[in-house]
């Protein structure tokens, strides 16, 4: 059914880091980050419609851990666009979870970029990508990045977002398993196992300057600098790692500040038959999708 003026139905996806490079801390307190972020076909669903018989903003949740106010990062990209718009009226939105939560997915940040666009289509406001990124930027630092998928590159705090293009497909098998990361956590355990940030390599400064890359050439350069100081942390995310090897996954990472491991597979069938061999002796959540291909999020032709 398609939707009515007042209604949207938003698909939002989650995201994997190809590489995550922490650098030093810039002077807000954020640290600089240097990225290949990518979308992958896992999707939470957001309901998302304006109601003129009041001025609140009334989330739902069937997740019963998710908070349904202030502290929910929907609720407030919904108050962010009507602070920006300097508008009041009634929004009402129905959140249904299937991207794990301080999994290093990105799903909290993807639902938020899922929220500012859909209200500002709701409202009419006719933003272009530069207000959404701009309202998405105040409220964390991966929101950005959603606003440019599938690929892009990020840097800054996660406020600088190019997009780029990793040729060709591939599928992912993602692992988590069961236990959040608090991403502040994460960044303190980072900053007490190194002293200084290596500088990103050659090859990183050469990425920089093109608007694309193979999945060969990016395959061998894989990185996730929390690994190092995650991995003795929690054992398990090395093993899974290797289990995801062992099984055929061309390369295989931390996202993020986990605590999801994914593996990149060639196709479905290598993918499918990791999964289903993972799922035979573990409770772990297990998803094998393929890598993002669609369009902006605010394209509305994602999203029907």
């Amino acid at each position: 059914m398609p939707d009515s003026p007042d209604e949207l139905v938003v698909r939002v996806p989650a995201k994997i880091n190809l590489i995550i490079r922490v650098l030093d801390r810039l002077a807000n307190g954020y640290h600089q980050l240097w990225s290949i972020m990518h979308t992958v076909d896992l999707f939470d669903v957001l309901r998302i419609r304006t109601n003129p018989d009041h001025q609140q903003i009334v989330l739902q949740c069937g997740n019963s851990d998710l908070p349904v106010d202030r502290r929910n990062l929907v609720y407030r990209a919904a108050d962010a666009v009507l602070q920006r718009a300097g508008m009041e009226v009634g929004v009402e939105l129905e959140l249904t979870k299937s991207i794990p939560m301080a999994a290093g997915l990105g799903g909290g940040s993807s639902d938020a970029a899922g929220t500012i666009w859909g209200v500002s289509q709701l409202l009419k406001l006719g933003w272009g990508l530069q207000e959404l990124k701009e309202c998405g930027a105040t409220l964390g630092s991966d929101i950005p990045f959603f606003f440019n998928a599938p690929c892009a590159l990020v840097g800054g705090w996660g406020q600088e977002v190019s997009p780029f293009l990793v040729e060709g497909e591939r599928w992912v098998v993602l692992v988590n398993p069961g236990f959040p990361i608090q991403t502040k956590w994460a960044y303190d355990q980072l900053a007490m196992q190194r002293e200084t940030a290596d500088p990103l390599s050659e090859f990183a400064r050469a990425v920089e300057a093109r608007e694309k890359i193979s999945w060969d050439d990016l395959l061998p350069i894989m990185e996730n600098d929390f690994e190092k100081a995650l991995f003795p942390q929690y054992p398990i995310l090395g093993f899974i790692k290797e289990k995801l090897r062992s099984l055929g996954a061309h390369a295989a990472l931390l996202s993020g500040s986990g605590a999801t491991v994914f593996g990149i597979f060639a196709n479905k069938d290598t993918a499918r038959a990791a999964s289903a061999t993972l799922q035979q002796d573990t409770q772990w959540l297990i998803v094998d999708v393929p890598v993002g291909q669609s369009g902006l999020p605010h394209d509305l032709s994602r999203f029907h």
